[in-house]
């Protein structure tokens, strides 16, 4: 009876921590999705309608705004732009920080925890205070305005991430895998590409993912560093910035589709990340 009477209590303990859980996946979905939404009502409804009374919470899927912002001059250049800064930035954060993460899990070096230190405090400078001596530099290198100069600020900016999350994964995967791999006649680089790697592609992925969305959004440097060859958060920033509202909405609309569309791709990866089947 007292194991009934246990049972019975933990079922009624476990209920509450269930809709608990619920209740606040709930609410971060809709504090992520409302404004989405909003957002995209206010692009595919007519000038008039977003700036009229009262407000409209249906799309009226009038294109006016976003077709007059696709024909802007120079829109498709900065999105080409923003999704080439963007790959190459999640190449450059993945080929790095992979093998510095391996690296920290694997091997017992001095300074090992200064390093771990080191590479957090990478983001305790603003970038604002380095942006002087970083253009003086790409001027005399030539690295200003080009994307490849963008990119390398970018993956700097993500790649302290991308070390300490492959870093943690590597940690979890058993030693003792490579070791066999080892005794079968793979030396370090064919074990960690044949048997490592695969193991770790959702952690992988999910800094990938990470690179690229602090890539997309980053706007700062992309203004300071680049003229002619502007990501489209910079054109947005400084083209666009006393454009009408509608214009505004539309442009905000179209930045963040292929952040979406990117993160639907990996969401394989990701759920592999966290546990959950994909279906």
């Amino acid at each position: 009876m007292s194991g009934a009477v246990v049972t019975q209590d933990d079922a009624g303990t476990a209920a509450p921590a269930r809709w608990g859980l619920r209740i606040a996946a709930i609410v971060l979905c809709a504090w992520v999705l409302v404004p989405i939404y909003l957002l995209a009502v206010d692009a595919f409804n007519a000038p008039a309608a977003v700036t009229g009374w009262p407000k409209r919470f249906w799309p009226a899927f009038d294109l006016t705004s976003l077709a007059f912002f696709w024909n802007y001059a120079g829109v498709t250049r900065a999105l080409m732009n923003s999704l080439l800064v963007a790959g190459l930035t999640m190449v450059l954060s993945i080929l790095i920080g992979a093998p510095a993460g391996y690296a920290l899990a694997r091997f017992r070096f001095r300074g090992k925890g200064a390093f771990r230190i080191l590479v957090l405090m990478t983001r305790a400078f603003p970038l604002p205070l380095l942006a002087l001596p970083l253009a003086v530099f790409y001027l005399r290198t030539g690295l200003d305005d080009t994307l490849l100069g963008l990119a390398l600020i970018h993956t700097v900016l993500a790649l302290p991430f991308a070390i300490l999350i492959t870093s943690s994964l590597f940690v979890s995967i058993p030693v003792e895998l490579e070791e066999a791999a080892w005794v079968f006649g793979c030396n370090r680089p064919q074990a960690f590409v044949r048997i490592v790697a695969p193991l770790a592609l959702p952690g992988i992925a999910a800094s990938g993912v990470f690179a690229f969305v602090t890539s997309w959004n980053e706007v700062f440097a992309a203004s300071v560093l680049t003229v002619q060859n502007q990501t489209l958060t910079a054109f947005l920033l400084t083209s666009l910035d006393v454009s009408p509202l509608p214009l505004k909405f539309a442009g905000a609309f179209v930045l963040i589709i292929p952040a979406l569309i990117f993160l639907f791709l990996v969401r394989k990866y990701l759920f592999s990340l966290w546990g959950i089947a994909n279906r």
